[in-house]
């Protein structure tokens, strides 16, 4: 379970975050500039707040955001250029790339979980926007993190490409029972996903629903009237 209690305040902007996630997915939808990826950024370590992040027995508000069990996939694929694929997954493990031959059988392994081993030695400009997004996320799986952020890591990709990514999404969450947090812009990409969503306005969690229910949200609840924006012309 990942527990959080934390505020946080820049300029005029103030939040407070309370929620409980357990394993499994849970989306976070809201308006632009209401904190969505805020969120994301305390959790991760990459901005500080006040109050507490629980998992495991462990306050993770308390350490540097490298040692949080947390790995962290943005928009941009984040891979280096001058490397192979093998090398952009490698380095998730060890900076150096000088990996045991356990660590290269991991990394082998995890680029067959993609579908990417014909891909091993090719580099990033040679792929596909699909392909160097499963790159990144075969570079989460050698982490091995049990908790993965995702701050909209397909927006980018065409309608066909960014459901298969969901699905993979979906399948590796559920099969390392990974606690995955998703900030979207999209309803349809998180009832895609499945599992739970969480609905932030002005820097606070207002209300969470069940995936599969979102569009069966009672006409008082706020994903009602969220919903009404969102579908907007």
């Amino acid at each position: 379970m990942l527990s959080f209690d934390v505020q946080y305040q820049w300029q005029s902007f103030e939040a407070h975050y309370q929620g409980q996630l357990a394993v499994g997915v849970t989306s976070i939808l809201g308006a632009s500039g209401c904190g969505k990826s805020t969120l994301l950024s305390l959790l991760g370590g990459y901005v500080v707040g006040q109050g507490s992040i629980d998992f495991a027995g462990q306050d993770l508000s308390l350490e540097p955001p490298f040692e949080r069990p947390i790995t962290t996939l943005f928009q941009s694929d984040n891979l280096f250029p001058q490397l192979s694929v093998w090398d952009n997954v490698a380095i998730g493990m060890c900076a150096s790339r000088s990996l045991s031959s356990a660590q290269k059988e991991k990394v082998t392994w995890a680029l067959e979980q993609v579908q990417l081993s014909d891909c091993h030695a090719k580099y990033p400009d040679q792929l596909s926007g699909g392909q160097a997004q499963r790159v990144a996320i075969a570079r989460v799986l050698v982490r091995d993190k049990p908790i993965l952020l995702l701050d909209e890591p397909f927006s980018a990709l065409d309608p066909k490409l960014r459901s298969d990514m969901l699905a993979l999404i979906g399948r590796l969450t559920q099969t390392y029972q990974w606690t995955t947090v998703m900030v979207t812009h999209s309803p349809a990409d998180a009832v895609l996903l499945g599992g739970q969503i969480l609905l932030i306005e002005n820097g606070q969690i207002v209300a969470q629903a069940d995936a599969k229910k979102l569009y069966d949200s009672a006409p008082e609840s706020p994903f009602c009237d969220y919903l009404s924006i969102s579908s907007a012309p």
